[in-house]
């Protein structure tokens, strides 16, 4: 789970709030798997950033991000989208949003599949196409598509870190994708 913080952006905490308030309550997140679809709208790829994780290893994962206070989820999902594949993307979400799941990461590892170090989030995560061309912005490294069979391989999974692979496998079979 990635973000910047900024204290000068309403709804954003200075790190030393943030810090102490990720110490006493759970966070709402959204997590979103950018996907590919063909025109019977069938996922046919699966966009996975390059970054490097809050413990500082180079991992593989899906968008992620904090909601602020009073934004809506999909205004969040809208910012984080293009925070993270850029303006062009074009993400297509759907009128009404429903997640696939939501995850709750624990500090604590092995009390969920998710794990965050830093804190308790809450995370409603959604698969949302996207139809443009996308570019990594902000902390990402890159961005690869792979296939759903590939993103379901155990080379991608081991390089997802916190429950990141659990969360594409649980995308993979929402969208009847999962081989």
């Amino acid at each position: 789970m990635t973000e910047t913080t900024d204290g000068s952006t309403p709804g954003w905490f200075s790190t030393t709030e943030l810090d102490t308030i990720r110490g006493r309550l759970p966070i709402l997140y959204i997590n979103a798997v950018p996907v590919r679809v063909d025109d019977s709208g069938t996922v046919t790829h699966v966009g996975l950033l390059l970054g490097v994780g809050p413990d500082g290893t180079i991992s593989r994962a899906v968008v992620s991000g904090r909601v602020l206070y009073h934004e809506r989820i999909r205004d969040a999902l809208l910012r984080h989208l293009e925070k993270d594949l850029g303006p062009m993307a074009l993400p297509r979400v759907p009128a009404s949003l429903q997640p696939f799941t939501i995850a709750e990461y624990f500090p604590t590892p092995g009390t969920t599949p998710f794990h965050d170090p830093r804190q308790h989030a809450v995370s409603m995560a959604y698969v949302v196409p996207v139809a443009g061309d996308c570019e990594p912005r902000q902390d990402a490294l890159d961005l690869v598509w792979f296939t759903p069979e590939e993103a379901a391989g155990s080379g991608v999974q081991q390089e997802m870190t916190g429950g990141q692979d659990v969360l594409l496998r649980q995308a993979l079979a929402h969208v009847g994708r999962l081989p």
